[in-house]
């Protein structure tokens, strides 16, 4: 098994992405659902940020208010390192238990759904490839005002607190333009899901795995490196 990056930008469509690559029996994990959840109440994350951000942030039933959260860190660089710093490491270590979980059970490649992973850098050197779902700059800001009732001004603000796409397009190993209609994405994706599941990139991804636990790295490296040469 080895392992697929996909990220992109705000409203760039990769939720779009993630659930075609899901339909046609892909396996992911999603960087948002895992954050949601490593913050839970009274989990070590959510427990850090009460003590960082204060109680204000929370709603009435106790849980972390992302809205007004997310107001805070897209207003401040500091802010947004510093939840960033907080949650990042308890997210990866609950994706490397999914990860585990998908390989035991002898899948080719395992997608993950990170918005993040360019900015953070702390996956890319597991990735075998990365995805990045790229749209224009006037298609992503109609799509943001759109989908969450901002302003022209407010959603500016929060596609600039990000990497720009065109920076994330030019660091991919494949690219999904999604300024399009929903059925050319969708070619694309089966595409890049093709060229993926015939990669032999898996062989030798398990070969070393087994090869580790085994104590026979050096030897079981070399023959398969052999195999997919």
């Amino acid at each position: 098994m080895f392992l697929v990056g996909l990220t992109g930008g705000i409203a760039s469509g990769k939720s779009t992405v993630s659930s075609l690559l899901r339909e046609l029996g892909c396996p992911i994990i999603d960087a948002d659902v895992v954050a949601r959840k490593v913050v839970e109440p009274h989990s070590p994350a959510y427990c850090r940020i009460v003590k960082h951000f204060g109680p204000e942030i929370l709603l009435e039933n106790g849980e972390i208010d992302r809205q007004k959260l997310g107001q805070l860190i897209f207003a401040s660089e500091d802010k947004r390192r510093l939840l960033n710093s907080i949650t990042h490491p308890e997210i990866h270590k609950a994706m490397l238990k999914q990860i585990l979980f998908f390989f035991l059970r002898g899948y080719r490649y395992v997608v993950l759904d990170v918005p993040l992973l360019f900015e953070t850098r702390r996956l890319t050197r597991f990735l075998n490839h990365t995805v990045v779902v790229y749209c224009d700059p006037a298609t992503q800001l109609s799509r943001l005002m759109n989908r969450d009732g901002l302003t022209q001004e407010q959603a500016e603000q929060r596609v600039a607190a990000q990497m720009p796409l065109n920076e994330k397009r030019g660091l991919a190993s494949h690219v999904v333009e999604n300024s399009g209609s929903r059925e050319d994405t969708q070619r694309q994706v089966l595409r890049l899901h093709t060229k993926l599941e015939d990669s032999m990139e898996f062989l030798l991804a398990r070969a070393i795995a087994i090869a580790t636990a085994a104590g026979l790295g050096g030897l079981l490296l070399y023959a398969a490196k052999l195999l997919v040469s």
